[in-house]
């Protein structure tokens, strides 16, 4: 069972205020203006020097107690490009746009640690709260890396955690190692000779070229990749034509593509080129692919992931802490904030039922039932990695 941590009556309450005032205020990459500004307030209200515009919107308050270790807690501040449909008071009020990944949720719970921290104190040494934009697809723990996070805030160590719908409440989930796939994406623009639909015979129909590349293209997984490896090639994206009876002269395919080791996304890549040259001239036309590396992987380290195991732990017991879990193949983009720092992304379970929305779902909302755990985990973390 859960054990009640030490966040007190008035932080659990401004963090279900926190939330929903972010939930029905969503706003997505890196125009994450309001929502910024309602964390920096906040943490001004504490207390704590805040630094702004890292990323464009980013957010970074420091709390430092004695001299000591230094480590980085990270939260997400973005929204998706959604309509959401479901009929809570705190739903968006921003027309296609909604908070249906939990960062909401998130930004709240760090907000709650930071609250609790910032009073209390029970630490020795430095802790950043890292309030990042532009998770979903845009990179933003990228540009914060590369705009310098971690030369003016230096950490020995970072660490992340996401709501998990489909895990039980109560429970944490974490792996030593690979937690999340590498992410791709692609481009391939088919170019073949247009022509009237009456007379496919004097043109090279770029449509039927485009059909046998999205067959062709699953072959890399079911034929290429190892019985025991884990890839993923998905088109999901087909544009060509413009009326009934033109074959167009262009059409162009997306997708993304989704591995979990480096070996694996060269070899893909390597495929893809082939199939689209083979194809290309088995039928005449052009075949152009644009592939473009997104986020790496997001890789655990062994002692980072300990620590979290173990704080983790002393609020739900070991038994409800899994450690054996499989790689998701979604993508983060914490990947770039691990591949400067040794750290631990962990998931923390808001199921509440089999019938729960998952992330990404218009009808999804982050649970508040589980914002008191998540900031007691931060605090949980930070004792154990600060000691006084």
């Amino acid at each position: 069972m859960y054990r009640d941590p030490e966040i007190s009556d008035d932080i659990r309450q401004q963090m279900v205020a926190w939330r929903r005032d972010i939930h029905a205020h969503p706003e997505t990459a890196f125009e994450e203006h309001r929502t910024a500004n309602v964390v920096a307030q906040a943490l001004q209200l504490m207390g704590l020097p805040v630094h702004r515009g890292l990323a464009v919107t980013g957010v970074v308050a420091t709390l430092k107690n004695g001299d000591g270790p230094s480590i980085a807690l990270r939260a997400d501040l973005d929204a998706l490009n959604m309509q959401e449909l479901g009929a809570q008071a705190h739903a968006s009020k921003c027309v296609g746009k909604m908070h249906a990944c939990g960062h909401d949720g998130h930004t709240a719970m760090l907000l709650g640690a930071a609250a609790h921290l910032a009073r209390h104190k029970p630490f020795k040494g430095t802790v950043h709260f890292v309030f990042q934009p532009g998770e979903e697809n845009e990179g933003g723990g990228r540009v914060m890396v590369e705009e310098g996070l971690f030369d003016q805030f230096p950490a020995d160590a970072v660490y992340g955690m996401h709501n998990f719908p489909q895990l039980p409440r109560g429970h944490f989930a974490i792996r030593t190692g690979t937690m999340t796939a590498f992410l791709d994406t692609f481009e391939i623009t088919v170019t073949g000779k247009g022509s009237h639909g009456a007379m496919p015979e004097t043109g090279i129909d770029s449509i039927v070229v485009a059909s046998q590349l999205v067959n062709a293209l699953q072959t890399i997984v079911s034929r290429r990749t190892g019985a025991t490896e884990s890839a993923v090639v998905s088109v999901t994206q087909i544009h060509g034509g413009d009326t009934w009876n033109v074959i167009p002269e262009t059409t162009v395919l997306r997708g993304t593509v989704r591995t979990l080791d480096a070996a694996v996304q060269a070899r893909t890549k390597a495929a893809m080129q082939q199939i689209c040259e083979g194809v290309a001239q088995t039928h005449g036309a052009t075949v152009a692919l644009d592939y473009r590396h997104g986020y790496p992987g997001v890789v655990n380290t062994a002692a980072e992931t300990a620590a979290a195991v173990s704080a983790a732990a002393s609020l739900v017991g070991e038994a409800q802490v899994h450690t054996d879990i499989a790689p998701a193949m979604g993508s983060e983009d914490f990947a770039f904030m691990l591949q400067k720092r040794p750290g631990a992304y962990i998931g923390i379970g808001a199921g509440e039922g089999a019938n729960a929305p998952p992330v990404h779902n218009p009808y999804y909302d982050f649970n508040d039932n589980i914002l008191p755990l998540g900031a007691a985990y931060w605090v949980a973390l930070v004792r154990q990695q600060l000691p006084v």
